[in-house]
């Protein structure tokens, strides 16, 4: 049955007219069928957006500017050369990911090959957008904090600040895209990142992955076994909530009703194990003397260097002892939210 709820144009040339209809018993729910005098065409909501009109359309614009930002802070970064470290490093990996991401998407998009794909196209570009906003605001701090701040005034610091005001740029962008589509698709779709626990996933994995990247200088961890466990641990929790993420997108919660909070609630509360073991390895094998750590700063000789190029090795250590404690109050929050759910809400 159609549902004829709005005219929202009228092609006079054509003799024809666009009409909203609402097909409540398909996957699509609202669609546009062209009325003209030899009959009518159809086409889902996913196409308005996905189409060889896709440039002209506000998601199509954003897209544009997305790849433009990205890819000149990627640019500008990797023309300054070698020697940045590797949070810088980490920085540029962030945004070749977001443009090559974004590319593809584009791509498929254009292509009108989203029909094809095994989940939702509307809840991967929402979940996209936001992670993307993330990543490139930690991106842009901490190029900033870690490098731009040690580089002495002239090109190489202006050309490193132009890149980071890109950053920034890709930053906004991607959020407004997610804030348009969470407007378009307002009492359609139920996007993950929009609910309490999608929040707190989105959380835990930004920071994760600046954790990683102060991490990535093995010689903060590597002449320990038990700041190897500390990494092992990073690397477990991440893999887990990247996958409790996929199951969502994928909507497989659909399947296993009943047994799908409670695999989320034994996740977190494993990555709360796992992260307090952190929280108190990690310090004591890094700031505690008895243990081989350096309990002063003045005591790491990479941070007397007056000729410092980028953060020195104990300031990267307290960083990742902070947010390994900011990564726990998180997931405590998670799961207090998930036993609210389980047990006293049902």
């Amino acid at each position: 049955m159609l549902i004829y709820s709005a005219v929202s144009s009228r092609h006079s040339s054509l003799g024809s007219y666009w009409v909203e209809v609402s097909l409540p018993n398909e996957k699509e729910s609202h669609v546009k069928a062209k009325l003209g005098g030899r009959g009518f065409t159809i086409a889902t909501t996913s196409h308005v957006i996905s189409s060889p009109r896709l440039c002209s359309h506000p998601i199509g614009v954003y897209r544009l500017l997305q790849l433009f930002s990205t890819c000149a802070a990627f640019s500008l970064v990797a023309s300054l050369g070698t020697g940045m470290g590797a949070v810088s490093h980490w920085s540029m990996f962030i945004w070749c990911f977001c443009f090559v991401i974004t590319l593809i998407t584009f791509i498929v998009q254009l292509g009108e090959y989203q029909p094809s794909l095994p989940f939702s196209g509307r809840s991967f570009l929402f979940t996209y957008a936001c992670l993307a906003a993330v990543f490139c605001l930690s991106a842009s701090i901490m190029y900033a904090i870690t490098y731009i701040q040690f580089l002495p005034h002239g090109p190489f610091r202006d050309q490193a600040t132009a890149a980071t005001a890109f950053s920034c740029i890709a930053c906004v962008l991607y959020a407004l895209e997610g804030v348009f589509l969470w407007l378009l698709f307002l009492g359609e779709t139920t996007f993950y990142f929009a609910t309490i626990h999608g929040l707190f996933k989105l959380l835990e994995t930004s920071v994760a992955c600046i954790i990683f990247a102060f991490i990535s200088s093995t010689y903060l961890h590597q002449h320990q076994p038990a700041l190897v466990w500390c990494v092992a641990v990073y690397s477990v929790c991440f893999t887990l909530g990247a996958v409790a993420m996929l199951l969502k997108l994928v909507k497989f919660e659909n399947r296993l009703y009943t047994f799908f909070p409670r695999f989320l609630l034994g996740q977190t509360v494993l990555s709360v194990l796992l992260y307090a073991s952190a929280l108190v390895l990690w310090p004591l094998y890094q700031f505690n003397e008895e243990f081989g750590g350096q309990p002063q700063r003045s005591s790491d000789a990479s941070c007397s260097d007056e000729l410092l190029s980028t953060l020195c090795i104990w300031d990267q250590k307290l960083t990742v002892a902070i947010l390994t404690a900011i990564n726990l109050l998180i997931y405590v929050a998670d799961m207090a939210y998930w036993i609210h759910f389980i047990f006293i809400r049902y």
